[in-house]
């Protein structure tokens, strides 16, 4: 562990020495990010995940520095350049941009301009030039004209000086240091259309001939931008005013007016466009891209995290409906603890009014057979229509829920699909997954890749590997703060909790498999490979329903097991009068359980999880029905108030389906009657919202919506003309692109 490490953390994360030493050093021992957040909070001062993590992040960053900054120094070694002097600056970076910048003048590089000029003996020419004392640059040059070693006039010895000369400035760590904050604080995005491709990249034109400031460019745009570029529909550049950089070295280099002078004010022109502007621009391009990633994966990852959050039916009787047009529905039933019960059934409501009765009258004979007490069908290709029609049908007590099927697909092809129902069709698996998300869209959803969920921003242009740490970040923060049933898990969800993984998830299976439900937690260290290690690491997030200690049930972990008995003996009641009795519990004095190790909010937290072992910390499940003779986008029109549910969050507006197959965008400008500087402050994903539809471009399935309250009156003025024949708004002119209209709203106009 670093000192040095853990107070550059502690200073950029503003947080306690102590305690980032503390989380590093858990860390070391195996420890994970949910356990230390939960089980930990003595030694961390009460750090949340998210603080955690970034410890964690920030030290990573710091180790591979350390790492870049001691293969410089060998390297340096290795080839005689490194000196006292280099080596203390070397050491004193706190960046890799400051230390490369170092490094440069030393770094092994291809054949240059400058190199050549070297090896014709112009060195020394570069000195007399760069030093500016008032020599006469053809006098000094004549002695340097050399046939044999390739400088054959005055002009070419010149030239080969002022090259050596870029060189030396382009290498100058001060100057690169000074350029970069202008590059930092002064730099623009320039784009244009590429010649010939004005109607190829019709979905960029609003980027056809577009500058801003790099410095504020919101992430979407920065990420519209760099997939035009890459697509060949753009041309796009980084950079700030060029006379700015030139005044800024000619500040720093040019030291006399004379012929010398002019010399060098030529050679840091050329070194500016050939070499500083480049280098330079790659660095804001990459800095640009890494601002918009950064802020592209965390709208993913907070979408995400309200997705896996989504409130759950519970254990319910379930029939799942995987619908189709023309290829019928596929019907499963499942019991209340998702376990499929019956398969093979498909029903054809949408091909004839016969197979609509025959249809009707199966759904109702499964449904009574199987008791069943909720149906979820899949908001895909008919689901509208599915819905409707059962609704139709008289089946009373029995919820009826359309369902987000995002990603089933993927996982009915799926590897642990295949493994669970390996005589099932893709579509059968499917309609299982779908039952399965309402009872608990968390247990289902981890089984997905959560890129396939659907509810990223650009998530195909971001750095993989960033987007898959966040990402599984999310999952097992998620899993850990709803905790596992042992006894009811798959493997896939097993996966995510605290300490284990997919060897242990599998172990843990294996074992309830051959020997039956785990009884308590102590059962777990029976399990193959799973030690004291991963115990203390899984144990807490692991709930036995119905075991033999009463604890098991809670998030009380079981290194604390001995503070309740103590409770509870001091009261003289059993543990389960103490979790049935609020009485009991106010009369604890958690003070006088304090030990060295154990403090208050652990003990505040123990008794807060007493009050209420095992309970689900999402929010109660709601039913919801899209508004009635609404099915397709030709129903819509201007003005229609309709209830809808918000199915993706970005950083200019949100996603809400409103039951047409095709969601409909609320741009940030109309998400509320006051400013909003980000759309996560006012909605998130699964919320249930009411929205006006503003425009329908139908031949481009684009729906315009507004969730503002004067909405309704404005947009109703154009009530009844029909979509395809309604005059466009008039707007006046923008400089800032629509995204209705432009390349990220085609990105996220997602289809049902």
């Amino acid at each position: 562990m670093d000192a040095d490490h853990i107070a550059a953390t502690a200073t950029v994360l503003k947080l306690g020495s102590q305690n980032v030493r503390a989380v590093a050093r858990l860390f070391e021992d195996g420890a994970t990010v949910p356990f230390i957040a939960r089980y930990r909070k003595e030694a961390t001062g009460g750090l949340d995940e998210v603080q955690i993590a970034a410890i964690r992040d920030r030290m990573q960053q710091l180790e591979d520095l350390h790492a870049r900054r001691s293969a410089i120094l060998k390297s340096l070694s290795q080839n005689g350049h490194l000196t006292d002097e280099l080596e203390e600056r070397i050491g004193k970076v706190e960046t890799l941009a400051a230390l490369e910048d170092i490094y440069l003048p030393y770094r092994p590089k291809r054949r240059t301009r400058g190199m050549i000029a070297r090896e014709k003996g112009l060195e020394p020419l570069a000195r007399i030039l760069f030093s500016q004392e008032g020599s006469d640059p053809d006098d000094a040059s004549a002695a340097f004209v050399d046939p044999e070693s390739g400088v054959e006039t005055i002009e070419e010895a010149l030239a080969g000086a002022r090259d050596i000369i870029a060189e030396w400035i382009n290498e100058d760590a001060g100057a690169r240091s000074r350029l970069r904050r202008l590059f930092e604080e002064k730099a623009e995005f320039i784009c244009t259309v590429a010649t010939g491709k004005e109607e190829e990249g019709a979905k960029y034109r609003d980027y056809h001939d577009w500058r801003e400031p790099a410095g504020t460019a919101p992430s979407h745009r920065i990420l519209a931008m760099r997939r035009g570029e890459r697509e060949d529909v753009l041309n796009l550049s980084v950079l700030p005013s060029e006379d700015e950089a030139i005044q800024i070295l000619d500040q720093i280099f040019v030291k006399a007016s004379g012929a010398d002078g002019r010399q060098v004010r030529t050679a840091l022109r050329d070194s500016y466009k050939r070499l500083l502007s480049r280098s330079l621009e790659t660095e804001a391009r990459l800095a640009t891209k890494m601002r918009a990633e950064s802020d592209a994966i965390q709208v993913f990852a907070d979408n995400l995290r309200q997705l896996l959050l989504a409130p759950p039916l519970g254990a319910k009787k379930v029939m799942g409906i995987d619908p189709g047009l023309r290829t019928g529905c596929k019907v499963v039933c499942l019991d209340e603890q998702g376990k499929l019960i019956h398969s093979g059934t498909t029903i054809y409501p949408h091909t004839s009014a016969g197979k609509r009765q025959e249809a009707a009258e199966t759904v109702k004979d499964l449904c009574d057979r199987f008791r069943t007490e909720a149906i979820a069908i899949g908001n895909g290709t008919a689901g509208r229509e599915t819905e409707g029609f059962i609704r139709e049908i008289p089946l009373d007590g029995c919820m009826v829920a359309l369902v987000n099927e995002s990603g089933a697909s993927v996982y009915s092809a799926s590897d642990g699909a295949r493994e669970e129902f390996p005589d099932l069709d893709l579509t059968v698996r499917g309609a299982v997954s779908i039952g399965r998300r309402l009872m608990d869209p968390l247990s289902e959803l981890v089984k997905i890749d959560p890129k396939a969920i659907g509810v990223g921003q650009y998530q195909h242009d971001v750095d993989q590997s960033r987007l898959k740490q966040a990402l599984d970040d999310t999952v097992v923060s998620c899993v850990n703060h709803v905790g596992v049933d042992v006894n009811r898990a798959s493997k896939q969800l097993l996966t995510y909790v605290s300490g284990l993984g997919p060897q242990l998830a599998g172990s843990i299976v294996a074992f309830r498999d051959e020997n039956g439900p785990f009884k308590s937690r102590e059962d777990l260290k029976r399990v193959k490979r799973l030690g004291p290690k991963a115990f203390e690491q899984c144990a807490g997030f692991l709930r036995i329903l119905d075991g033999e200690n009463p604890l098991d049930r809670s998030a009380v972990h079981p290194e604390s097991y001995s503070i309740v008995d103590a409770m509870a003996a001091d009261l003289n009641c059993s543990v389960s009068d103490l979790m049935a009795d609020s009485g009991a519990r106010r009369r604890i004095d958690p003070a006088g359980f304090t030990t060295d190790t154990v403090g208050l909010p652990t003990l505040m937290d123990i008794l807060s999880e007493l009050s209420k072992p095992g309970r689900d910390p999402r929010e109660a499940y709601e039913s919801f029905a899209f508004d009635s003779g609404i099915a397709s986008i030709e129903d819509l029109r201007p003005g229609m108030r309709l209830r809808g549910i918000v199915t993706n969050v970005t950083a200019f507006g949100a996603f809400v389906d409103v039951g047409v197959h095709q969601d409909g965008l609320v741009h940030i400008s109309q998400l509320a009657d006051r400013f909003v500087k980000h759309p996560a402050d006012v909605v998130t994903v699964q919320q249930k919202v009411t929205v006006t539809v503003l425009g329908i471009d139908i031949e481009r399935k684009r729906i315009s919506l507004s969730m503002k309250a004067d909405a309704h009156s404005s947009a109703g003025t154009r009530k009844g003309a029909p979509p395809s024949k309604r005059p466009p708004p008039r707007r006046k002119p923008s400089r800032k692109p629509q995204p209705f209209n432009n390349a990220f709203a085609e990105a996220f106009g997602k289809k049902k």
